[in-house]
């Protein structure tokens, strides 16, 4: 079995089923399944398929990159006989796009979206004989321009910046079994300068009345044991951190935050008990760290932090949008960290939790996307607002993710510089993650054409190969201060909408580069394009100086970490191999380093 770890490990219970592996699966290019009744157990299938591989990747086992827009899943699971009496939930980690779900023929439930987790409590469909059916439609219209597709194309071969699609099941599905008195979710706030940590939960109806123990843990030392009476399904408290037990120092090293040099995390457990029986217990994690802007800068707990990231899209050969391996996330974050970056933009993607949680253990930065639709419309409005809200109700509790961009270069938005109406959904977007999520910073569009924003995010790839100096000299000059870059015209969009203006934002580089290399001499492409590791680093080192040499730009995000499919303008290749020397890459990125950082950035004024 292929993906076999623990697949929320936020919220983590000791009893669970991974329903991973082999399953039947058929194509329903006519549509006819649900008529027929596929559904039921005398309907069997004649593939096989590896979940949570989509069917388009080669660890699927089936590799078939053609439109197949309805496809059917189904497998038989036996589930242990000591759950019985317990409420089972049944979880889907992502499913691309429309789902719905039988079991034993009954039809359980749907879901809507491609990027986000969702479950059902089964309990009732389960009859505890031998073995127990799943049957799983799902949906995925592959032309459809109006849903949040991200890097997938539209049309069946993959060319320029688009990609191959993924259609079906693409996280891990798992069952567990909780109790009726259960937790059902936990929200935590750092609130760094308090020393605390804010606690809100979300219980069954069946907690109140319980006893709720919260124990924090720091460094192995328990720090905080308080029980709490659950008086109703939603309970808030805060939880001071200190009392004398924590170096609170920032020196050398030594702290209690949540950075990438120093990523301290707090252990954390929740315990729900009947009198002395125990009803539920969950065991988490969070990191106190706080990120906000001040004099034209994005501050990391309290102090200006320079951020160098890399754009990830994600994606492997053999997986598509899903790892092979747990080891693949952690892979990613040590070679990225060992370029010489402290974090990445995921870039159209919401990437699965296994990732956040080793950027959380390792210390990587993480700027939280999705995929964008291509059109805008009622329906995308729609489409958009109901993952935003399902990515922020997932992701909240990880400290890598600083920042949210939920709109990239006008995609799903192609008239926002014109039309007031997209203005407002940019608008909306923006105040919407805000109300859910006040802690970190929101992008409302990414590359161009910006409303209301927390960080002015520039793309420029004008720099030219190393031979064009003319073009090079323009691009330094573009982005040597805050009035040349506010000036210019990336891909002839303006950098602020029409009536909307820099209000003093960080300003940052978020996309530039790109540079095509290749060793092996396949053909593929990228912005601009060296011939070997030599002119390689030279470009590399070219376009890093004109950041450096800015007074205005506060941080870069690079493009890109890896090659994908066409696309060969990444650092490495796309089965993950270094280009070139990842120590020469990181001396030209360590050139001007955050805790070096020189007076200009202190003085500088927006």
């Amino acid at each position: 079995m292929y993906r076999s770890e623990y697949p929320r490990p936020q919220f983590v219970r000791d009893q669970w089923l991974n329903l991973n592996g082999e399953w039947e699966f058929e194509f329903d290019d006519l549509d006819q399944g649900e008529q027929e009744k596929w559904h039921l157990a005398k309907q069997s299938f004649s593939r096989k398929i590896n979940v949570p591989f989509a069917f388009q990747s080669e660890l699927s086992g089936i590799q078939e990159t053609g439109f197949h827009d309805v496809v059917w899943y189904k497998r038989k699971m036996d589930i242990p006989k000591e759950w019985k009496g317990k409420k089972l939930l049944l979880h889907f980690g992502a499913v691309d796009y429309y789902t719905k779900v039988f079991i034993n023929g009954m039809f359980v439930g749907e879901h809507i979206g491609g990027n986000t987790p969702f479950s059902f409590d089964i309990t009732h469909y389960v009859t505890w004989g031998e073995t127990e059916e799943i049957s799983i439609r799902v949906e995925d219209p592959s032309t459809d321009e109006t849903i949040p597709r991200g890097k997938q194309y539209w049309k069946e071969k993959p060319a320029a910046i688009w990609y191959t699609r993924t259609t079906g099941i693409w996280q891990t599905v798992w069952l567990e079994p909780v109790a009726d008195s259960y937790i059902k979710q936990v929200k935590m706030t750092p609130l760094l300068d308090s020393g605390e940590v804010a606690v809100e939960f979300d219980l069954s109806k069946g907690s109140v009345g319980k006893q709720l123990k919260v124990s924090i843990a720091y460094q192995e030392q328990e720090i905080v044991s308080d029980i709490l009476i659950v008086k109703e399904e939603e309970l808030r408290r805060k939880f001071y951190l200190f009392n004398n037990k924590i170096d609170r120092s920032e020196f050398h090293g030594v702290g209690w935050t949540w950075k990438p040099e120093t990523p301290n995390l707090y252990d954390i457990s929740f315990e729900l008990f009947d009198g002395e029986k125990q009803m539920d217990e969950v065991q988490s994690y969070f990191g106190m760290r706080k990120v906000h802007r001040e004099n034209g800068m994005v501050y990391l707990n309290n102090r200006p932090y320079y951020q160098k990231l890399v754009l990830d899209q994600g994606y492997w050969p053999t997986g598509l949008l899903t790892a092979p391996t747990d080891d693949d996330y952690i892979n990613d974050i040590l070679m990225a960290k060992k370029l010489g970056f402290n974090g990445c933009r995921k870039h159209q993607k919401v990437e699965d939790p296994r990732f956040l949680y080793w950027a959380d253990k390792l210390g990587f930065i993480v700027w939280g996307e999705s995929a964008s639709p291509s059109v805008y419309s009622n329906k995308t409005v729609e489409h958009v607002t109901k993952e935003w809200t399902e990515i922020i109700d997932r992701d909240y509790n990880h400290p890598s993710i600083i920042v949210w961009t939920p709109i990239n270069e006008s995609w799903g938005v192609p008239e926002i510089g014109i039309s007031r109406t997209q203005q407002h959904f940019s608008q909306a977007i923006y105040h919407l993650i805000h109300s859910l999520d006040p802690t970190r910073l929101v992008i409302s569009n990414d590359g161009w054409e910006m409303t209301e924003t927390d960080i002015c995010g520039v793309h420029s790839y004008v720099h030219g190969n190393k031979d064009e100096v003319e073009k090079y000299q323009h691009f330094v000059k573009s982005l040597s201060t805050k009035e040349e870059i506010l000036a210019s015209e990336q891909n002839r969009r303006r950098i602020y909408c029409n009536d909307f203006e820099h209000k003093g934002e960080p300003i940052l580089l978020t996309e530039f580069g790109g540079i095509g290399f290749s060793k092996e001499g396949s053909k593929g492409w990228g912005y601009t394009s060296a011939k070997n590791e030599e002119d390689f680093l030279e470009d590399y080192k070219r376009v890093i100086d004109a950041i450096y040499q800015s007074s205005a730009i506060m941080g870069f995000c690079y493009t890109q970490f890896t090659d994908v499919e066409q696309e060969q303008n990444g650092l490495l290749t796309y089965d993950r191999q270094y280009k070139c020397d990842p120590d020469k890459v990181k001396k030209i990125n360590d050139q001007w380093h955050r805790e070096t950082v020189d007076k200009r950035q202190f003085s500088y004024k927006a």
